[in-house]
């Protein structure tokens, strides 16, 4: 197993769409921060005019804690698309090359095979969200500095800038659920499509229209709660001014198993499946 954990790195980090992907997503951060810094402090102003007349706010709205939270909201559907388009890949291109029929020749188990695919899937997930958070403190808080954090939920929310950067903290880790998730759902289903663009095609309806259940009220029931479509948005549960740890940890334990239900679903398949 742990041979083809190693393989399974190595084949991932040789891939060029690995970087093309890892540079694309730091693209996106760094157009967020430069448009920030040339245009951000005059809208911050002209929506918060009233409010400054009335209350005090430590430094200026426009800082490193806000500028987190706006990648945050920024990259929540861009992050797990790249990731899924990646995370299939290590399953699609094998069927394409036909090197996978090769592999299997091998006394190799199959679903020890595909095992260490989703642990590598789950690993590289992980590796890219700490990448992110790294680099979007690190590079917010230089530019920017430090300061209140205001974001609208249901109202504006106000945070000092000690609670901000621990609320900022764990919506990353709750957030790094959701990817993983997404990225276990994509190899799933490259498991049942094989072919790269219909892949692709069918984990990007499957991610637009999780988001899009996600704003549908299904009324006060259980699927409301437990709907896999509607644990997406945990990490924004950190930005009310009661943080409901209950609520989180609830979602966070349904997220991990949903994670674990399409991953041996995926398993089962591929063991059942004719490679050919």
């Amino acid at each position: 197993m742990y041979a083809l954990i190693k393989a399974e790195i190595f084949k991932l980090f040789r891939q060029g769409k690995t970087y093309y992907a890892i540079g694309a997503l730091f693209s996106i951060e760094a157009i967020i921060l430069v448009s920030a810094y040339f245009q951000g402090t005059n809208i911050i102003d002209l929506l918060l005019e009233n409010l400054k007349q009335r209350f005090y706010f430590e430094g200026t709205l426009l800082n490193g804690n806000l500028l987190v939270y706006l990648i945050l909201n920024t990259l929540w559907f861009h992050l797990p698309l790249i990731l899924m388009i990646v995370v299939s890949g290590m399953l699609t291109a094998e069927y394409k090359d036909r090197t996978l029929q090769t592999i299997m020749l091998q006394p190799v188990s199959k679903w020890k095979f595909i095992l260490s695919k989703y642990i590598v899937a789950i690993g590289f997930t992980l590796l890219v969200v700490f990448a992110l958070a790294i680099s979007s403190f690190g590079l917010s808080y230089f530019f920017f500095g430090k300061g209140d954090l205001v974001v609208y939920l249901n109202g504006l929310n106000f945070f000092d800038a000690s609670d901000a950067y621990y609320r900022l903290r764990w919506s990353f880790v709750s957030g790094a659920l959701s990817m993983v998730f997404f990225s276990v759902a994509s190899l799933t289903i490259a498991v049942l499509f094989k072919e790269a663009a219909k892949t692709w095609i069918v984990s990007a309806f499957f991610l637009i229209l999780s988001n899009i259940l996600l704003k549908v009220d299904f009324g006060d029931n259980w699927f409301n709660t437990i709907f896999f479509a509607k644990l997406n948005d945990t990490w924004q549960y950190f930005f009310y001014y009661q943080i409901n740890w209950g609520q989180i940890q609830f979602n966070s334990f349904l997220s991990i198993a949903y994670s674990l239900l399409f991953m041996g679903a995926g398993i089962y398949w591929f063991h059942r499946k004719d490679i050919g």
